[in-house]
């Protein structure tokens, strides 16, 4: 891939250089997530379900991008993609009955929680090839959270 091509692929699988955090880059990456996400609740009054449909629109240059970079990087999953990271808190989101701050904490905390620990079939899916391992373990994680956050909300406990 020519130096040209890769800059988006850095730009996107990176989340604008959050992956480049020398510690924990996929919690910093997840903390960006939810950073945007405030912002974009905050300033125009995007719900829930506006960051499941960003995360689904999202995922495909999100594969493309994470495989590009892991590519160059000769890495299967590099540490500094954390594009996956960011879909998946943004599914996280999509379970939440109201965008509050328990539910922006709960969001981080859960995904971060499951895209750990990885229960079965979330870490089978990092078996997949490329960009779509990298990225759809973590939509398995963000999928968890989710309803784990719906089914917290159900019950008023957030």
């Amino acid at each position: 891939m020519s130096r040209v091509g890769y800059a988006p692929a850095w730009v996107i699988a990176t989340f604008f250089g959050f992956g480049l955090s020398p510690v924990a880059p996929g919690t910093v990456g997840s903390a960006g997530a939810i950073a945007v996400a405030w912002w974009l609740h905050s300033a125009y009054g995007w719900s829930a379900l506006d960051f499941v449909i960003l995360s689904l629109l999202l995922t495909g240059p999100g594969i493309w991008a994470a495989g590009a970079v892991a590519k160059a990087a000769a890495n299967n999953d590099p540490s500094k993609v954390v594009i996956d990271e960011v879909l998946g808190v943004w599914l996280a989101l999509g379970g939440a009955h109201e965008l509050n701050g328990k539910t922006w904490v709960a969001a981080f905390a859960l995904f971060r929680l499951f895209d750990i620990w990885k229960p079965f079939p979330v870490r089978q899916l990092e078996g997949l090839h490329g960009g779509k391992g990298i990225v759809a373990d973590d939509l398995g994680a963000g999928l968890y959270a989710a309803l784990v956050l719906f089914a917290a909300g159900w019950f008023n406990l957030i």
